[in-house]
């Protein structure tokens, strides 16, 4: 047997080293022998070498495709690899081996993806089309492209337990889901989602296991720690005793992910129950072994972090930890108060008015460490020195969708002007826009909380769920007079599945989104995301202004914001509203055009004075002032 690591790509799990022999190596430092079993071959166990630091390791006869587990001692129970590559039956079954690198890659022009301009579209694989595969979702990666999407965000693909389920209870980290097909069907999606310009990000748990199908204590207790408390489970030991290995397994995973799979950046699910009282953080080293494998491509790193702390996106020479972007709730929870006049649970410290707006356009984060009242304490850290392209928007997202008792989207909970309004708003401003699955067309369908368990972890699934939505006022009524739909019914999870023939069916609200990313990527107002770009004015109690400054006086644009009724005033004592010298103010751009199923736009400047329709976003331009003739003057100036 050869200890050789260089035969290797990657120090853990099984690798095709030869055409008959494969290498398996793992971490069981609490074991004295540890051996290898082929299920498909004479189920003979092949007895690894025992390394330091508690690793054992060996070369044996063995093909792609070929299915193991490992013995531990003289235990008579077999377990999968805790770094298999594919789990064919699910988390509980054998291992099987694959051949990284059988798939024949057609993206060696690809260079990967940079943070500015980008259009994120969060998806979940198994509900985004009707057959639930990487196969079928590939086939709508042309009109995903036409609509102006660049960048797409998969929901956790790693294997978890049972028939369905979002993927944030993942326990085999390095094997994506059989439930959608077969580790090179994924590879095939992306490699054809570079072909049409298109980046794809992963989303991953780096802060805990799912509750079923996990074994990796079998293999050692210092996996996990009770240092911390985490919300989901057992925190991850990345600072304690034996941590090393453990953190060489979440580095070695996300530098896997993006080496074999050419995934194009990862996006690091609830940031702040990663614990870590070294240096460098684990997010860090996570950050690093990712670009490092990255070769010449570049790779894109986002964080959720519910604190909003931005040390997670400042540099390492600065004290941060290297991230790229963040997720921005503060102008959700904004955007969903103004759309439903709502301010409940962890809504209730944000009002939906213009200077929220604003302050989300210049500054990213509202609670930059003022005080949360939701919370009892303060929230977030400041923002400056950073570009707004740092700070990832939306509108719905798959938690917050499903924080409606019925999975409601935004247009079935507010009206569709206030809708459109909301959306052109999100999808101009300087942040890095993200849309969720189906929200381009109006999707009817919901997106509910769904996964498959066993009946007393399902049960429990069903009253946590439960108690959960009970910080909502709004949804105590529902759940007292109703039944919230079960997550662990098939029939929720097939109720999210999308119905693409309502792009047609909803073509205007198909027409809004794609004609304001077009809007976005080619108006240098829009596409420019430079820290002081923009600047905002309240115009009225739920009106306001952008102004998007840029190099040429021409290329400068008005973003009007109404929310509230028609706002008639004779002038603006507002230097935002002057228009360039020179110019005046033409409309380019309205969210009421009849095209989108609006009323029209009216005459912003009758007789010279002020009049914004109600419920409405309008991107104006400058023009050169028409030559003074007899008669009055029609200004287009505050």
């Amino acid at each position: 047997m050869l200890k050789d690591l260089r035969l290797r790509r990657f120090p853990i799990g099984a690798e095709i080293v030869s055409d008959d022999e494969a290498s398996f190596r793992l971490w069981a430092p609490a074991a004295r022998r540890a051996h290898v079993v082929l299920s498909d071959r004479d189920c003979t166990a092949h007895e690894l070498e025992p390394e330091d630091d508690g690793y054992f390791s060996g070369v044996v006869p063995a093909r792609a495709g070929d299915r193991y587990r490992f013995q531990l001692d003289a235990s008579s129970q077999l377990y999968p690899d805790p770094a298999s590559r594919f789990q064919p039956c699910g988390p509980h079954q054998a291992s099987a081996i694959v051949d990284a690198t059988s798939y024949e890659w057609s993206d060696a022009g690809w260079s990967g993806v940079r943070l500015e301009g980008q259009v994120i579209y969060e998806l979940h694989p198994g509900t985004f089309t009707r057959d639930g595969t990487w196969s079928s979702a590939q086939c709508q990666l042309d009109e995903l492209a036409r609509v102006g999407i660049t960048l797409i965000e998969l929901m956790p693909v790693a294997e978890f337990e049972g028939r369905f389920g979002w993927g944030y209870d993942g326990v085999d980290l390095f094997a994506p889901s059989h439930l959608y097909g077969r580790p090179d069907d994924l590879r095939r999606f992306i490699d054809a989602a570079h072909a049409r310009g298109i980046g794809v990000l992963l989303d991953v748990v780096y802060n805990h296991f799912g509750p079923s199908g996990n074994y990796l204590r079998a293999f050692s207790p210092a996996y996990f720690t009770d240092k911390y408390e985490n919300e989901w489970g057992d925190a991850i030991n990345f600072d304690g005793p034996d941590s090393g290995p453990v953190r060489e397994f979440f580095t070695t995973n996300a530098a896997y992910w993006i080496d074999e799979f050419h995934f194009d950046g990862l996006r690091l699910d609830a940031t702040q129950q990663i614990f870590d009282a070294s240096h460098p953080h684990i997010i860090t080293e996570i950050g690093d072994a990712a670009r490092r494998r990255a070769g010449h491509r570049r790779v894109l790193l986002v964080g959720e972090n519910e604190s909003q702390d931005v040390v997670n996106v400042k540099a390492p020479i600065e004290g941060g930890r290297g991230l790229d972007a963040l997720w921005n709730d503060d102008f959700h929870h904004s955007a969903i108060v103004a759309a439903t006049g709502r301010a409940e649970a962890y809504y209730s410290d944000t009002y939906g008015v213009p200077q929220e707006f604003i302050s989300s356009a210049k500054y990213g984060y509202l609670y930059q460490g003022q005080y949360y009242h939701w919370q009892r304490h303060r929230r977030g850290t400041p923002t400056r020195g950073l570009s707004p392209a740092a700070f990832v928007v939306y509108l719905q997202n798959h938690d917050q969708i499903a924080n409606s008792a019925c999975g409601l989207r935004g247009h079935q909970i507010t009206s569709p002007a206030k809708w459109r309004t909301l959306t052109a708003l999100m999808l101009l401003m300087p942040s890095t826009p993200m849309l969720f699955q189906g929200q381009e067309f109006a999707a009817s369908a919901p997106f509910l909380y769904f996964a498959d368990f066993e009946p007393d972890l399902a049960a429990a699934v069903r009253g946590g769920r439960q108690e959960f939505l009970t910080q909502f006022p709004s949804v105590r009524d529902f759940i007292a007079r109703s039944t919230l739909a079960d997550p662990g019914n098939e029939e929720t999870f097939e109720r999210c599945k999308l119905d693409f023939t309502e792009r047609e069916t909803n073509r205007t609200w198909y027409a809004l989104h794609h004609d304001l990313l077009q809007l976005r990527r080619r108006e240098p107002a829009f596409t420019t995301q430079r820290r002081g770009q923009v600047d905002g004015a309240v115009l009225a109690t739920q009106a306001f202004v952008l102004r998007f400054f840029a190099d040429a006086p021409g290329d400068e644009r008005l973003l009007i914001v109404n929310l509230g009724p028609q706002l008639h005033r004779p002038s603006f004592a507002e230097p935002l509203l002057a228009p360039p010298p020179g110019c005046e103010w033409h409309v380019q751009w309205s969210s009421d055009d009849p095209a989108y199923d609006g009323c029209g736009t009216p005459d912003l400047w009758p007789d010279g004075t002020w009049s914004i329709p109600p419920e409405v976003a309008i991107v104006c331009q400058p023009a050169s002032l028409a030559p003074r003739t007899s008669g009055p003057i029609r200004r287009r100036t505050a």
